[in-house]
Formats: structure tokens, sequence, C-alpha cells
């Protein structure tokens, strides 16, 4: 076991973790934490996506001691005052059915914005490719993050 520190949604935490632990089971079995989903396991699907010092990851390929002295933010962390602005825009057009992927796509879509507030419509795809939908064709994804886009450039 070995005992890892890191700041998790605000939060300063510990926990004691085996070496080969995943950061997606640290997140859901000792915290709690359900907005990454447990999809592929290969780190393709994007349902486990969070951010980790401000950059995307996959939590289900992450080990979890390489967090140590690392922020952590999952989707719970963004939403602490309500829902995002993403989040308002994928509701708004409707697009998703089930929700399994929704967390990653949010998180894709905030660390895309933050990183790049104007993406072209091909860089919205090109980033939104990383993150897989079942239930949808991905029309009504890209409709929301390509409003969300233009409600911003109007401040």
């Amino acid at each position: 076991m070995k005992k890892i520190s890191f700041v998790l949604n605000g939060d300063k935490v510990e926990a004691n973790v085996e070496p080969n632990m995943k950061l997606l089971d640290l997140l859901r079995e000792v915290f709690g934490y359900t907005s990454p989903k447990h999809g592929c396991g290969k780190g393709e699907c994007g349902a486990c996506t969070v951010l980790i010092d401000g950059d995307s990851v996959r939590s289900c390929i992450t080990l979890a001691v390489e967090v140590d002295g690392k922020e952590v933010t999952t989707l719970e962390g963004l939403q602490k005052d309500g829902l995002t602005d993403s989040q308002k825009a994928f509701i708004k057009h409707n697009a998703f059915q089930c929700g399994f992927c929704a967390p990653g796509f949010v998180i894709t879509t905030e660390e895309m914005l933050k990183k790049n507030p104007s993406p072209t419509e091909e860089e919205i795809k090109e980033t939104m490719a990383n993150n897989l939908c079942r239930c949808t064709g991905y029309k009504n994804i890209l409709e929301a993050v390509e409003e969300l886009v233009d409600e911003r450039k109007r401040g």
C-alpha cells in the first residue's frame, strides 16, 4: 500500500492505495464519485474522463498513485455551483439519450474551451471524436458545443 494525497474537487484528500489501483476505482469506490464511468476499460471511450491539473485523462488507465500531489477534478467538482454552461447547452440541444457518456463529453468540452475559447467546427469535431456515444449521431452534441462557443464569443 502507498499513501497518496491530492486535491479532489477542491478538497485535500488522502488515501492508501495498491500500486496497481486505477484512478477510476479510487474515485468511485473510495470517494464515491459516480460521474466517471467504467466504459471500455482501455482508455478509448472517454466515459471515465477526469481532469488532472487541468488536462483531461482517462481514469480507467491512470494509476491512482500518479495523482499524488496533483489536482483531480470530476464532473461533480465542475458543477459545485450548479450545472456548467456545457451541461446547459447539452440539455438544451437534447444531446444525450442515456447519459452514460455525458460526464466525459462535458469534461472534454470544458477543457477544450478553457484552452481554446474559439475552436473551429473542425477542432470541435476532432476534440469530441475522442469520446464515444453509443446512443446519438453526435449531431446534437456538436450543435450544443458550437452554440456554446458562439454564446461565449458574444459574452
